[in-house]
This record gives C-alpha cells, structure tokens and sequence, in this order.
C-alpha cells in the first residue's frame, strides 16, 4: 500500500528541490551575471561540483520513491547513473591525464570527459523530471473506486 503521508510529502518536495538546484544553478548565476555585467558566462562543471545536493535530492526522491511505491525504477536509475557518471568522469580524467594537465584539454580524452559529464547532467535532470512526477503523485487526487 502506498504511503502518502506528511513524511512522503516533505520528502518529495524536499527532495526535488534539491534536485533542481545543480541545474538550475549554473542557469541563475549565468543570468544575473550576465544583467550585472553585461558578459554572458556560463560554468559548465557546477553541476558536478553540486553533487552532494543532488546525492542528498536523491536520497529523498529515492525514499519517498519507495514509501509510495511509485517512480522506483525512474528515481533509481536516474540516482545510481549519475553517481556512476560522475565518478567515472572523473576517472576518465586523472587516467587521461587532463586532470594533472599532463595533457592537452583537446581531442578524444576532452570528448570522453565531456561526454561523461553531460552523461551525468542529463541522469540529474532526470532524476529531477522523476521529483516533480513525484510531487504530482503524492499531492494528486486520490482515485476512489
């Protein structure tokens, strides 16, 4: 049986929250910098560097997931891809040589980093999407028969 009780509903909205923040925080800063300066700048890695938030988002999403038996497939995938992602990307790195700077940030080894670290930005972007269709089911109508 489902549970949609105040802790599921605190975890879902806290959980989604913090979800949304590494992608919607490098979008926020690039706009108001952007407005005060008047150059358009964009940092690319802080979503990565966001990724405790994003554990913790998912941790949430993750137990609310579970409590309600719903979106369990969606939030664990999206959660379990992006840690794998991320450390990978990081791996690719230091093996590569580009986290030393050992070698150039350019060809291949820079396209394999990159594509890793989209990788990890699409898999928290879907770990958000999976928040709100958990926000949307914890607070629906329930069905009556």
């Amino acid at each position: 049986m489902e549970k949609k009780d105040a802790l599921s509903k605190i975890l879902a909205v806290a959980g989604s929250a913090l979800a949304w923040i590494p992608i919607l925080a490098p979008l926020v800063i690039s706009v108001l910098f952007l407005v005060q300066s008047g150059l358009a700048r964009f940092d690319y890695l802080m979503p990565a560097e966001l990724f405790p938030i994003a554990l913790l988002g998912g941790i949430f999403l993750l137990t609310a997931a579970l409590r309600m038996r719903k979106r369990r497939a969606l939030i664990g995938w999206s959660l379990g891809l992006a840690v794998v992602l991320l450390f990978s990307m990081q791996a690719l790195a230091v093996v590569t040589g580009l986290a030393s700077g050992a070698t150039k940030p350019a060809g291949w080894p820079l396209a394999l980093v990159v594509a890793s670290l989209a990788g990890y930005v699409m898999a928290v972007v879907a770990l958000a999407i999976g928040g709100i269709l958990i926000l949307r089911d914890v607070f629906g109508k329930t069905k009556v028969p």
